[in-house]
């Protein structure tokens, strides 16, 4: 490896240096996400300091999509600080909210309950049946990782590799993620869960888990947060120090790259009209590592201003150890 860390400075590799997809912003975005922010504030979900981290961030793709972001932001908020049986509870809320959005929320419930529910409504108005289907299936799998997550936590329990992998391919929130690039089209079971299919979206959700990792782990180590951390994972399991875990990092995140564009050739064809929608599909797969590794940079939620230099030099000062970084 060229560049490697110090005890005062992290490097952070140019993963997606030779990924195919560039970035690209919808061009209806800014109108979408003025409302979007606009409907999000209305909840007053955050405190003064949660709700200055979140202006500072920029959200892809159109009403649902950043509706949906701003879910998982406060998500995030709520449960990243709390303990598996309080997280239990949370969780418990947010999938009632899902399962039942016209259901009228009791009073005095967490404000999670009614931001879910919200967001939801309004997305099914557009929505096709088997997005809404994939939609509950997949969040409701990511809820029950945020909750492993929290268990985990609380035990300071760090995993094996391949385990954390299995969790964190569903906390990440990537699957619900995907939900948004089909909501106009019309995949049913059999496409999209074709082991091709689920196969590449798999070294999809590994290629943002790498990436989201290595870009928030020097805020974790600062604040006694990294168990939940690839890096952190491959330093315990392997013995060995913070540059080794990138150079595994980066070797595996080529050998992903190198995974998803030889899988493209096996896909199979369902006709046409399903080609052609199973195409598009996997067109935004393919430009989600993009749009996260630019989100990690340009949002403020790792690096904060200083985000595109960073991503220019690759280079950023080591945070000191502390309670908890703001």
């Amino acid at each position: 490896m060229e560049h490697t860390s110090d005890h005062s400075t992290i490097y952070i590799p140019d993963t997606m240096s030779n990924w195919p997809w560039p970035r690209m912003i919808n061009p209806h975005y800014e109108e979408v996400k003025a409302a979007s922010d606009a409907w999000f504030h209305s909840f007053a979900a955050f405190d003064a300091r949660a709700q200055l981290a979140f202006d500072k961030c920029n959200f892809e793709h159109l009403r649902t999509g950043c509706d949906l972001m701003n879910l998982f932001f406060v998500i995030d908020e709520y449960t990243d600080v709390e303990t598996e049986s309080v997280v239990r509870q949370m969780v418990d809320i947010v999938s009632d909210a899902l399962n039942h959005p016209h259901k009228t929320r009791p009073s005095g419930e967490n404000i999670l309950g009614l931001i879910t529910q919200q967001f939801w409504k309004l997305a099914i108005k557009t929505a096709s049946p088997t997005s809404q289907h994939h939609m509950v299936e997949s969040f409701t799998a990511y809820l029950e990782s945020v909750v492993q997550q929290a268990a985990d936590r609380d035990r300071s329990h760090i995993r094996t590799v391949d385990s954390y992998f299995e969790t964190r391919r569903e906390n990440i929130g990537a699957r619900p993620s995907y939900v948004p690039m089909e909501l106009g089209l019309d995949l049913p079971d059999e496409v999209f869960y074709h082991p091709v299919i689920l196969k590449l979206s798999v070294y999809i959700a590994d290629l943002i888990i790498l990436d989201n990792d290595i870009a928030s782990y020097n805020k974790e180590q600062a604040n006694g947060d990294d168990h939940h951390n690839i890096l952190t994972v491959v330093m315990h399991q392997l013995d060995t120090d913070l540059n080794g875990a990138m150079v595994w990092a980066t070797t595996y995140h080529d050998e992903i790259e190198t995974k998803f564009l030889d899988g493209l050739k096996y896909v199979p064809s369902w006709g046409d009209d399903l080609d052609g929608q199973i195409q598009q599909y996997l067109t935004g797969l393919a430009n989600w590592p993009r749009c996260n590794d630019c989100w990690n940079f340009e949002s403020g939620r790792y690096f904060g201003k200083n985000g595109k230099e960073i991503q220019r030099t690759r280079k950023v000062p080591l945070l000191p150890k502390s309670k908890r970084v703001q």
